[in-house]
């Protein structure tokens, strides 16, 4: 990974860092995402004690989306505080384990009290980066991640190596956010901007576009709500929004 990469690393583990030890929101107000508990049904979060859900970052639900099954093997992006993780585990079963990725100390610190606080026993953390997993080849069912993509400097290493560990035939299910349209220069080069889930998105169409040169098929938009429809979009900016996106690796 070449050295121009690492600062935006480092910008995005610094916040987040921040974020799990002192609360807080992901994002600057152009996304519209937060800690927003209302992206899930609300019986999906019965059982959560308030600091797994109180660390829910994301920009949408991959978890209803993702057509969980007993037994599956499950990997999340970025898995923060572990929310996604402990409702995966729920959906896989005793007989199934989730495997969260993160590469905040700060934030599997959290996720591994929560873990324990809970008493589950299917899901494990692992600290990594999404461009270079800790995981094996051909090792897992599905890939979830919510908001996390979008932060990566690197997004088709991120692609390629979701290729890499799923089994043939396996699957993503993706919460992101993205645009229509680029950001100028300028913008993309704002570190902090970037940090908070806005200039690391780039136009859906790309999007999709680095997954299938990674190798995925069958990809499909599920649905998307504009950042709009939250807070106003500014002057100058594209369009923004969140994605659910799901899509195979060829069997």
């Amino acid at each position: 990974m070449s050295d121009n990469l690492i600062p935006i690393h480092e910008v995005v583990q610094q916040r987040y860092g921040a974020i799990a030890q002192n609360g807080g929101s992901c994002c600057g107000d152009e996304c519209g995402c937060d800690s927003q508990n209302s992206l899930y049904e609300a019986n999906m979060l019965e059982g959560l004690p308030v600091d797994v859900t109180g660390l829910s970052l994301g920009c949408g639900d991959p978890v209803s989306i993702a057509s969980l099954k007993e037994g599956e093997t499950v990997l999340d992006l970025g898995s923060g505080g572990g929310i996604d993780c402990f409702l995966a585990a729920k959906r896989v079963g005793v007989s199934g384990h989730v495997i969260g990725v993160d590469m905040t100390p700060a934030m599997l610190e959290k996720a591994n009290a929560n873990k324990a606080k809970m008493g589950v026993t299917n899901v494990e953390f692992r600290e990594g980066q999404i461009e270079a997993l800790p995981v094996a080849d051909n090792t897992i069912d599905i890939i979830m991640s919510n908001c996390v993509i979008n932060l990566s400097p690197d997004k088709p290493s991120v692609f390629r190596e979701a290729v890499r560990v799923l089994k043939p035939g396996g699957r993503v299910s993706i919460s992101d956010i993205v645009t229509e349209g680029e950001f100028s220069p300028e913008l993309r080069a704002d570190a902090e901007k970037w940090a908070e889930c806005v200039t690391g998105a780039i136009d859906v169409n790309a999007y999709t576009g680095m997954m299938r040169e990674a190798g995925f098929e069958n990809i499909q938009i599920v649905d998307k709500v504009g950042a709009e429809d939250i807070v106003p979009r500014k002057a100058g900016m594209p369009r923004i929004f969140s994605a659910r996106i799901t899509a195979y690796k060829p069997a």
